[in-house]
């Protein structure tokens, strides 16, 4: 079978391995903190990510990138967007050439506005495979039945990574729409995050609704806006992850939202959470480039005041609710 590298050792990376191994892959784990090595190898847990499963013998965690990513056929990136950069460059003299490159991260990298996949691809110089979809750990460490979809620039890459996942509890579609993948799953986070703002000032349901719906319909203005398929927004990676992640309390996006919403700082929210909630790195990075692309974005635009310029969550909402009449369609 194959061997398997994950780059980082949170929970998805976890809950992916785990799979890996399951079906007689060889996996290792690199991570940076001695102690998951140590449960994992040790315990056959992961105690500070995913405590609640026992993990496949055919794991291994090391703190060794080399080791890890030795004859690696698939390394997996599975580490905090704004993280991606700085592990390619620590990553590169060790990945194979014969390598797949495979990201579960999304965002897209301050200051550049490029992809997850643009970085990979631009440190790198293997194929890269975006695996994106609605897919909270928790649920798929549990093998509750999960979709995600596969994407790449070649459809062979994408179709290579379909195979090696696929199990009776995770369907894997491709895609070879790789930049409206990306986009879905990177916009969703910010529209996640505003959904919990929402949940913690206390709205209801009908707030939530009109909150997605509209979130949803920014992901497709800038999504085509940067070369992305409309039908792809629709999908797993648009809508699919857009409700999984406005609606989980899984989702460290909609529990930061909600402590914000409650009167917690941002810096607070983060704190409590105890993870990275990419929303917010999202949020200050699309707000920059929706303007640039002369975009409208208004959910964006609040929530980005919100965080970053002490605006009244309340006032917000109203603000959003009381501008110029418009078609929907707009």
């Amino acid at each position: 079978m194959s061997k398997v590298a994950f780059l980082g050792g949170g929970s998805f990376a976890t809950a992916l391995s785990n799979l890996l191994g399951e079906k007689d892959n060889s996996v290792y784990i690199w991570a940076r903190d001695e102690k998951v090595v140590h449960d994992i190898n040790i315990n056959r847990r992961n105690s500070k990510y995913m405590k609640n499963i026992v993990l496949n013998h055919n794991i291994i965690a090391s703190m060794d990138i080399k080791e890890v990513l030795k004859d690696a056929d698939y390394v997996v990136f599975a580490t905090a967007s704004h993280a991606i950069r700085e592990i390619c460059k620590k990553a590169k003299e060790y990945i194979e050439e014969k390598s797949i490159i495979i990201n579960v991260a999304k965002g897209i990298e301050e200051g550049t506005s490029k992809l997850m996949s643009d970085i990979l691809e631009e440190e790198l110089h293997n194929p890269v495979v975006v695996l994106s979809g609605p897919s909270h750990a928790e649920e798929l460490a549990a093998e509750i039945p999960t979709t995600v979809v596969s994407s790449s620039r070649h459809i062979c890459h994408a179709e290579a990574v379909q195979e090696l996942f696929m199990a009776p509890y995770f369907r894997v579609y491709t895609n070879d729409d790789l930049v409206g993948v990306e986009i879905g799953g990177a916009v969703k986070n910010i529209i996640a995050l505003a959904a919990g703002v929402c949940d913690g000032i206390g709205y209801g349901d009908n707030a939530k609704a009109a909150l997605m719906t509209r979130g949803m319909s920014e992901i497709i203005k800038i999504g085509e806006k940067l070369g992305g398929k409309k039908e792809t927004f629709f999908g797993l990676t648009g809508m699919g992850d857009l409700i999984v992640t406005c609606t989980s309390m899984h989702s460290r996006n909609r529990r930061a939202g909600i402590l914000i919403g409650s009167g917690s700082t941002m810096e607070e929210a983060v704190k409590e959470v105890g993870m990275v909630v990419e929303g917010i790195k999202a949020c200050k990075a699309f707000y920059f480039l929706k303007e640039d692309l002369n975009i409208s974005m208004p959910i964006t635009d609040t929530l980005y005041r919100v965080l970053f310029e002490n605006k009244d969550p309340k006032e917000g909402v109203l603000e959003l609710m009381q501008r110029d009449r418009k078609k929907e369609s707009n």
